[in-house]
């Protein structure tokens, strides 16, 4: 323990002890403080999905002109199962079988509403969603798996290739996960020269002999690979960089058919030419400009830790979301695991995020993860469920991206309960594009209320202190009036009505995630 750290604790402590007798109906020093995690049941809250056809995912997906299209209808159910999509444009078509939309997007500009069918021999579902084709990607936040924080420089071709399958099998792309992306420790390793061919094309290490052939099999699956690269002379992790070979770079990543690429600072610092917000920005523009030209389109993620107040700018430079913090691995905890910290920073950006551009608070790190620290290899998560339902709830009220960095060998039922819920996800893959605004944060209690397209909000009630407590929101708080119907969301379970304010119990570092519709 660092001393600095140490003395802080020291006085906190003795602050603690001495108000603690002072302020009634307050924290006292033992709630304050953090305690142990307590030897929680993971109880599993989502219900199973049912055998019934039930079309998930966003109502609206955005591509670019005449730009290759791939999209795996998301659809729980019994299979088989025969998908349909009724006016579908010229240049598309979908596979009955699988509910793989492929092809290349109309060249004209506009909304083309179409239907999704989905039917079993038990039921048909059906869904209106909109292929919107212009000039923004990533309409609503992107969803998927990122290597990092299980693999680091582990990763492998073979790791991917079983995420791929993986995220079929386990149902995860049912409801609307679809990128399978690498992160760094792919590209040669600084002192293991040549680095890049006669032609300046970057090379792969010996671990991925086949990488077009890796992303071709995500594909198959009507799923989109995502690729990872610093603007300077080297990754994090030490190994090559894109600099004076972004243009070059960009077009390889697009003939190997990339839909993503995470861009991440790393060594540039050591090489950015100016000053102020115009050096911060020039290397995501460059890039930003560069895959516009492309014949592929490919989501741009800015990974600067926001620097510069990046949620200002990410927009203008090409960027479709970018970090606002630094590594949640490496967030260290103090009363809170570090997901807290990172989430409540995040939270205050609300303004700036919409359809296209999203506040990036990192990965959702549940399930078997490995230590940041170190590069360590996997075990199950320490946070307890409490705590992953809370993380899951803010994540998708602040309309983050749901990237998740655990294992995906090892999912377990729990984890795929809480990856796995369709009306939490619906918050966070809402059309109308807005993040949750912060109704109420102290050191016991955090409110996060976030407008629909359909006129309800979704509100998450977080506890934040040590012992279960009511928490209580108002609609004075929440800017409605009248009745309101109430559903939880977790559970999939109507509550019933109420007139001015909810409340309800919250178990320690837990939440409540509700959705209110006005009466009618």
């Amino acid at each position: 323990m660092r001393s600095d750290t140490y003395w802080n604790w020291c006085l906190w402590m003795i602050v603690c002890v001495c108000c603690a007798g002072s302020f009634v109906g307050q924290a006292t020093a033992e709630t304050m403080i953090r305690q142990d995690a307590p030897d929680e049941e993971k109880i599993i809250l989502t219900p199973r999905p049912g055998p019934a056809p039930a079309i998930h995912g966003p109502r609206l997906f955005g591509v670019r002109p005449g730009k290759p299209f791939i999209y795996r209808i998301p659809c729980t159910g019994t299979r088989p199962m025969v998908f349909h999509v009724e006016g579908l444009p010229e240049g598309l078509h979908v596979d009955s079988k699988t509910g793989i939309i492929t092809g290349n997007a109309p060249d004209k500009a506009g909304d083309y509403v179409v239907r999704l069918q989905a039917t079993n021999a038990l039921a048909k579902a059906d869904k209106e969603f909109t292929i919107r084709v212009g000039n923004r990607l990533a309409l609503t936040p992107p969803m998927g798996w990122n290597s990092w924080y299980i693999h680091y420089n582990r990763v492998t071709e073979q790791h991917l290739r079983q995420a791929a399958e993986k995220m079929v099998s386990s149902g995860m792309a049912d409801f609307g996960y679809q990128y399978v992306n690498i992160d760094d420790c792919w590209m040669k390793k600084k002192g293991n020269a040549p680095y890049r061919d006669e032609q300046g094309t970057v090379l792969t290490n010996a671990k991925f002999p086949d990488i077009r052939g890796m992303v071709d099999f995500i594909h198959a699956r009507g799923l989109r690979a995502g690729t990872y690269i610093s603007p300077g002379p080297w990754t994090c992790a030490g190994y090559v960089g894109s600099y004076r070979h972004e243009a070059i770079d960009a077009r390889k990543f697009a003939e190997w058919g990339f839909d993503f690429l995470k861009y991440d600072w790393c060594s540039y610092g050591n090489v950015a030419p100016g000053t102020g917000v115009e050096r911060l920005k020039k290397p995501y523009q460059q890039m930003g400009d560069i895959l516009k030209t492309l014949d592929r389109d490919i989501v741009l993620n800015l990974c600067q830790y926001g620097m510069g107040e990046v949620w200002r700018w990410g927009g203008e430079v090409g960027g479709n979301c970018w970090r606002t913090t630094g590594d949640l691995g490496l967030e260290r905890g103090s009363r809170l695991p570090g997901f807290y910290s990172i989430g409540l920073a995040n939270a205050k950006h609300y303004q700036y995020a919409k359809p296209g551009q999203w506040n990036d608070p990192d990965y959702l790190l549940i399930g078997w993860v490995g230590a940041a620290h170190g590069m360590g290899t996997g075990k199950p998560t320490t946070l307890t469920g409490h705590e992953q339902y809370s993380y899951m709830s803010m994540w998708c009220l602040m309309a983050a991206p749901l990237i998740f960095s655990g294992d995906m060998a090892k999912l377990d039922d729990f984890t795929l309960n809480i990856l796995g819920n369709g009306e939490v996800i619906a918050v966070d893959q809402d059309a109308l594009g807005k993040q949750a605004r912060i109704v109420l944060q102290t050191d016991q209690q955090f409110i996060l209320a976030k407008p629909m397209e359909d006129g309800s909000i979704a509100v998450g009630l977080f506890n934040l202190g040590e012992n279960p407590q009511a928490i209580t929101v108002t609609w004075e708080q929440l800017q409605r009036t009248g009745k309101q119907r109430i559903r939880d969301l977790w559970r999939q379970k109507e509550i019933g009505m109420a007139d001015h304010r909810f409340t309800t119990q919250v178990a320690r570092h837990g939440v409540a995630l509700v959705r209110l519709w006005p009466d009618e």
